[in-house]
């Protein structure tokens, strides 16, 4: 409609400014045509003969036949006519405004006379002396007028009706466009779905990031920007990815575009769980079968629309987790050294029924001397009594699983200068990835080193085991890697190195892994008499990497 009605609009106004046009042209004609018969030779002194109208009306029908004018009206000074193309109307007096020519000036105006409504020109024929003799004056009628008019019409409605239907083409492919684009949704509609889902992104709990296929940040939400220490969301350009402090490896995976479900990957205070997959759009059909937003449409895939991530947040949960391995290490220490305990003392009292009494205590006096030392060497150096309790309980564990554990210590560790669940997680998961791997090597041994020495604690933990490659030393420090086989029983854990980086990290230490024959893990943690946790990010992991082991 709106469409019809500027058409419509323009039509009319053409149709005037074409009236206009045609009457300026017609003015400009006849007064050209007066001013050449006003400078006529011929006209000139035949006005002043004694029979000018004989002279001049066979002249002037002629020039009204080849000019295309209705009247060409030669009179005197006082309006008698000398030629009209009324040959009844010759020596009457004309009818119309002379004013202007006899004061010598040309004029041009519309006047009825008795042709009817007229546009005239009338000029003024002058003497050998510069004197007005006569006038002369050409004229269109009106009727003439608008039939040259008429003829424009239908043009004029031809093109009317051709903007009309290319606008009614071009109307329907822009709504077929626009229809399609917003899957059929009006106005109010989006506007109601922008609200909603404006809403519903900045008040979910999840992280929430766009990114296009230029590998570009288009939009994220307030929980996606305090999971990732991004800057608060809001009415921005898209930002290239390498242009936004992230995480390595969120920005890899961001980068990569690839589909990624519930990835686990590590801030620098916290634990995400990380998803990706393609945008898609969903099925303009649906739309059409009064589906609304969300309910149950089938998405569609379609090239070009980006990646959605989302993200959770499991640090609490893997505190939990670190603190549960943590206990679950010390049950197993201790389950085992009770376990020992249990068959040594079987074996003191069934010696004792047996009647061999020394014999009985000389066994008894040597597993407590043994057990002794073990204590004695770290009350008397780092007397760390976690550390004690977990070293003696792991000798057991050794034991028992036929693995000769070598545990030396050497410094002086002040009270309270490390965490003592930190520390546990520490040696208890790295001698536990040690057991574990040197349990399948011939010699079947671990060392444990504890120095503490100018302000630092050094732990080092070696296997004989099969070591580690260096292209296994980055992964097997990611949440959900591990060595172990689906033999092991323990297929899939993966928790332990990730949970011994963590640790390190709180306590602003440094993890390193080698190889040489086994593997060989060094943790550098400063000593200081307060406690902290780490706020640096991934930890420093020296020239060989952040990881290895299993």
């Amino acid at each position: 409609m709106l469409i019809v009605i500027v058409c419509l609009a323009l039509s009319i106004m053409s149709y005037v400014r074409t009236l206009d046009q045609e009457r300026s042209a017609t003015a400009d004609r006849v007064l050209s045509i007066a001013e050449t018969l006003a400078h006529d030779p011929f006209v000139v002194s035949s006005v002043e003969a004694p029979d000018a109208s004989a002279q001049l009306q066979p002249y002037a029908l002629t020039v009204i036949a080849t000019a295309d004018v209705d009247f060409v009206t030669i009179m005197d000074r006082d309006r008698t006519r000398y030629t009209h193309p009324d040959p009844s109307q010759l020596g009457q007096p004309y009818i119309g405004s002379i004013g202007a020519a006899l004061n010598g000036h040309s004029q041009v105006e519309e006047y009825e006379g008795t042709l009817g409504p007229s546009v005239r020109a009338i000029v003024p024929v002058f003497d050998e002396t510069g004197e007005v003799t006569a006038m002369v004056a050409v004229g269109v009628t009106l009727e003439s007028l608008s039939v040259a008019q008429a003829a424009s019409l239908p043009q004029i409605i031809i093109v009317g009706l051709a903007a009309i239907a290319l606008g009614g083409l071009g109307a329907w492919i822009l709504s077929r466009y626009l229809r399609r684009v917003t899957l059929g949704y009006g106005p109010e509609q989006l506007k109601s779905l922008f609200a909603f889902y404006d809403s519903a992104l900045h008040s979910v709990r999840e992280g929430l990031i766009l990114v296009d296929d230029d590998r570009r940040l288009v939009l994220y939400n307030d929980e996606a920007a305090s999971l990732l220490g991004l800057p608060d969301p809001g009415d921005h350009d898209p930002v290239p990815l390498a242009e936004v402090v992230l995480p390595e490896s969120v920005r890899d995976l961001l980068g990569s575009g690839r589909v990624a479900v519930d990835e686990i990957h590590l801030t620098r205070e916290r634990v995400l769980v990380v998803s990706q997959k393609q945008a898609s759009q969903p099925e303009r059909g649906d739309r059409a079968r009064g589906r609304g937003p969300g309910g149950g449409r089938r998405p569609r895939d379609e090239g070009g629309q980006g990646t959605v991530v989302t993200l959770r947040d499991r640090t609490d949960i893997q505190e939990l987790t670190g603190e549960l391995a943590t206990m679950t290490t010390l049950s197993e220490a201790l389950r085992a050294q009770t376990h020992e305990h249990a068959n040594r003392l079987h074996t003191v009292s069934t010696l004792i029924e047996l009647g061999r009494s020394q014999e009985a205590l000389d066994f008894a006096v040597r597993d407590r001397q043994e057990s002794q030392r073990l204590t004695d060497s770290f009350v008397d150096s780092l007397d760390e009594p976690f550390i004690t309790a977990l070293m003696i309980g792991k000798a057991a564990q050794a034991n028992e699983r036929g693995i000769e554990l070598t545990v030396t210590a050497n410094g002086e560790l002040p009270p309270g200068s490390l965490d003592a669940r930190d520390l546990v997680t520490v040696a208890g998961n790295l001698l536990d990835n040690a057991f574990d791997a040197a349990a399948d090597s011939d010699e079947r041994h671990v060392w444990a080193d504890f120095l503490a020495a100018d302000g630092e604690l050094i732990i080092t933990i070696a296997d004989s085991g099969p070591g580690v490659g260096e292209a296994d030393i980055d992964a097997i420090f990611h949440l959900g890697a591990s060595a172990k086989t689906a033999d092991d029983g323990l297929a899939g854990r993966g928790f332990g190195l990730v949970l011994v980086r963590q640790a390190v990290t709180r306590l602003r230490g440094h993890l390193g892994v080698e190889s040489d024959g086994g593997a060989i893990f060094t943790v550098t943690l400063p000593l200081r008499a307060e406690r902290f946790c780490g706020e640096d990010g991934d930890v420093n992991d020296g020239e060989d990497g952040d990881g290895g082991g299993r």
